[in-house]
């Protein structure tokens, strides 16, 4: 028999004078004419009226401000951006919203996977989806002023979403109003530590506390009438102990008993309360039916924004049997909806999943995993159901697994490929599969553990199974592990060992730039001249053809500004590293094949050869956008082959004179000509009086401005002393005259 259906209680909220008052301020602020954003915690225990308080605050901001919200759910925590895609979707579908890659932007690559907006592709930098969803959100604040984002049970939220907004409200110019609520007795580990850096920037943070017995009595007044008397009102508020969620549930079953709210029918109290909760709640479920409670376990298993269709499948009824199962459980007030349905309160959701037998719960984790595969939405969908399933040697389910896993390394979700990688060992893997499994593991805790890196990579490479690409990935993932954990001289000869065993190609040129990169950042170096010799013999001739020939050019452009050799030369170098004047895709600061080490020193190169040269502001680099094969944008100084040439001859800059780079490695004391110019020896240093050719008199300007002739320097090499940075060789066939001696150490 269907149930009488249910009686709306609807009800003030009590006792929160103080909470909405420090909301109404926060809206206020948000509202005023110099907006001021900020954060607003609201903590309370499972049922004390989190949701109806945040309900409240959605209602005082309508109509004068733009409110998004989201919900954590227990049974989605392991979902990446569950929460920050429910929140942030909406600006999606909007009315008249642009398109979603021009809504996004440069960041559509970046952080449209982790929005489910964009196919994942690649790995994503957890650190730029980030920034990607700050720069979003600034962008929104502005578009739809003032803006307030609202999270509930954010003790359920997933711990992408918890680590961005952490980061996020950390803003000096915070241009919304984030409110979150949560459960103080429910956080660990990293969702404890992300919720009270949240607390520590908030505006201010509210406990709600039990309700009085003359709150209950009057919440109980409001919905039976005025008659109920002061020994019912008393045993009402002694059954739920002032829990608001659970004051409303036995003032609603009293409606549906028609129970008269005097002090007679105070003794059925205790029963009709026990029905709400706990093992009152699933008899009372257990008594619509088999049926109906089969579709309330599937309900529970799916969690949140349950499918009809979904829960059909995976209860195995019809869909006309699920429609009337979903009317029962509404009627009975334990879902809420249609289509898409919800449970009434979490406590619901929670008490029955818990009553489900454990055979019976995981054996529809399985099923629930191969529904959501069968309708198309994908693995990492189904990987949350997948931890949940016992191991039993299933091969498909590691490819799953690992499916899943490179999903969320896509969207910058790194510890959720770790749990997906970390249960496919425990299925476990074939063996042919083994080190794949490992290297893929090693690569997904690399940015979080890297101790933990260093042994599955270690082990990985220990195995047969890894292809000549894999390997080399593994040991440049290796090597940056041990960096990270200050092993950088291990990390080098770990690089040079397998460099060692390579084949000549791009392969091993890849892996002698990353020995060179961490021989370079040592604290000491066994001979840092010897290896700036073999690193210049490398690179001479090295046009940037690839992404390995490119990264050679950088360490030797950096090599050649930390040891103070010819700027014009460094530029050169430098430009030949890019491509059509950016960066190549690939190596952006966000794309995960070589790191950020490669666009920093080129960084640092031309910022160096910048300030030898001169140069006036207005010539230095402009800022671009380069892409990585991920859409990782970075930005860069952006230089056009030929503006070395036409920078130099610039006002204020040093006349382009006829030089060699110094990567032809001339001069030297056996050279007769340079190899590029053709030119006998000679020094090429604007500074030295041995230069290639006669100079013009140059005009310097004087302590009144007005320019004054400056002496001819002498052209001939038998002439003069040597200046400082002089690259004339000792030794060389034409030297200077014996009484010329050049300065102490060179």
């Amino acid at each position: 028999m269907v149930p009488v259906p249910e009686h709306p209680v609807t009800v003030p909220l009590l006792e929160r004078e103080t909470e909405l008052a420090a909301a109404t301020r926060a809206v206020e602020a948000l509202c005023a004419d110099t907006p001021a954003g900020g954060v607003l915690v609201c903590s309370g225990e499972a049922g004390l009226g989190k949701t109806a308080l945040l309900s409240e605050i959605r209602r005082l901001a309508a109509g004068r401000c733009t409110v998004w919200s989201a919900r954590g759910g227990e049974a989605v925590t392991s979902v990446p951006f569950h929460v920050v895609r429910q929140l942030l979707q909406p600006a999606l579908a909007l009315s008249g919203a642009v398109d979603a890659r021009e809504l996004l932007g440069d960041g559509y690559e970046i952080i449209g996977p982790a929005l489910g907006v964009a196919p994942p592709d690649g790995r994503a930098d957890p650190q730029g989806v980030r920034d990607g969803l700050d720069a979003l959100v600034l962008r929104l604040a502005a578009t739809h002023r003032p803006l307030v984002l609202v999270v509930d049970d954010a003790h359920w939220s997933d711990l992408e979403t918890l680590g961005w907004l952490a980061s996020f409200v950390q803003r000096e110019d915070l241009p919304v109003l984030v409110v979150i609520a949560y459960r103080p007795e429910e956080p660990t580990g990293d969702t404890a530590e992300f919720i009270r850096a949240v607390e520590a920037v908030a505006r201010q943070c509210v406990c709600l506390r039990a309700l009085t017995p003359e709150a209950v009595a009057g919440l109980a007044r409001a919905a039976l009438g005025q008659h109920a008397d002061d020994p019912f009102c008393r045993e009402v508020w002694a059954v739920t102990g002032g829990n608001l969620y659970e004051t409303v549930e036995l003032v609603a079953k009293v409606r549906d008993e028609n129970l008269d709210p005097v002090e007679g029918s105070a003794g059925a109290l205790r029963a009709l309360g026990a029905s709400a909760r706990g093992t009152g709640l699933i008899a009372r479920l257990e008594e619509l039916g088999t049926a109906a409670t089969r579709f309330a376990w599937a309900a529970a298993i799916l969690g949140t924004e349950i499918s009809l269709d979904l829960a059909a499948s995976l209860a195995s009824l019809d869909r006309d049997q699920a429609a009337d199962c979903a009317q029962r459980l509404r009627a009975a007030r334990i879902l809420a909806g249609s289509d898409p349905m919800e449970f009434v309160h979490p406590l619901i959701a929670g008490a029955v999943y818990r009553a489900m037998p454990p055979a019976t719960r995981t054996a529809m984790h399985g099923r629930a995993a191969w529904t959501l595969t069968r309708a198309g939405l994908g693995a990492a969908a189904a990987a949350r159901h997948l931890l949940e399933v016992h191991p039993d040697d299933d091969p498909e389910l590691v490819a799953q697994l690992r499916e899943a896993a490179a999903e969320h390394l896509a969207v910058g979700a790194p510890d959720a490929a770790r749990r997906c990688l970390e249960r496919a060992l425990l299925e476990p893997p074939l063996p042919e599969e083994h080190a794949k499994v490992l290297y893929e593991l090693g690569c997904a805790t690399l940015l979080t553990s890297p101790a933990t890196t260093v042994g599955h990579l270690t082990a990985a490479l220990g195995m047969r199974g890894l292809d000549a690409g894999r390997r080399v990935d593994a040991v440049f993932r290796l090597s940056q592990a041990l960096t990270h954990n200050n092993q950088t001289r291990e990390a080098a000869q770990v690089v040079a060992a397998e460099a060692a065993r390579t084949a000549p190609g791009p392969a091993r040129m890849r892996l002698q730039a990353v020995h060179f990169l961490w021989e370079g950042v040592q604290a000491s170096e066994d001979d840092g001249p010897g290896r700036s010799r073999h690193l210049a013999e490398m690179t001479d001739g090295l046009q940037g053809r690839d992404n390995s020939e490119r990264a050679l050019l950088i360490l030797r452009a950096f090599d050649a500004a930390a040891r103070g050799e010819n700027a014009e030369e460094i530029v050169q170098i430098c430009d030949r590293a890019l491509l059509d004047g950016r960066l190549a895709p690939g190596l952006g600061w966000t794309n995960t094949e070589w790191g950020f080490e490669p666009p920093a020193l080129l960084g640092l190169a031309y910022a160096f050869a910048v300030t030898s040269t001169g140069r006036r502001a207005s010539s230095t680099r402009h800022c671009a956008t380069s892409r990585s094969p991920a859409g990782a944008a970075a930005t860069w100084p952006s230089r056009t082959p030929s503006s070395a040439t036409s920078s130099a001859g610039a006002a204020g800059s040093p006349r382009p004179r006829r030089t060699c780079a110094r990567a032809c490695a001339w001069p030297s004391a056996s050279a007769t000509a340079c190899r590029c110019t053709g030119t006998p020896p000679a020094c090429s240093s604007t500074r030295c009086s041995r230069g290639a050719g006669p100079t013009r008199p140059r005009r310097r300007p004087t302590a009144t401005g007005s320019p004054r002739r400056t002496r001819r320097r002498s052209s001939s090499p038998t002439r003069g002393a040597y200046a400082e940075g002089c690259c004339w060789p000792r030794g060389a066939p034409r030297k200077p005259s014996s009484n010329s001696k050049p300065p102490a150490g060179r």
